[in-house]
């Protein structure tokens, strides 16, 4: 599991950074919807933003989806290698 949060990581430019080592590789988000419900994506992390990031699903290439880098300061995303 990739946990920017054990790195002592916090704001977004740190979060950034980590995840542009990852772009344009395959990983797998784990979405917490709340209440023991998770949605889980084979992705590619293909654009960074400065408060967002967009990943496209590698088994449909016409979805793409976007994340906010605060979705993994508080924990609702996961990622994963």
């Amino acid at each position: 599991m990739l946990d920017i949060l054990d790195k002592g990581v916090c704001n977004n430019q740190e979060v950034r950074k980590v995840l542009s080592h990852y772009l344009n590789k395959p990983v797998i988000i784990k979405y917490n919807l709340g209440r023991n419900k998770f949605e889980t994506y084979k992705v590619i992390i293909t654009n960074l933003y400065n408060c967002i990031f967009i990943v496209q699903e590698i088994d449909n290439n016409r979805v793409k989806k976007s994340f906010s880098y605060a979705d993994i300061i508080t924990k609702t995303i996961k990622i994963y290698e």
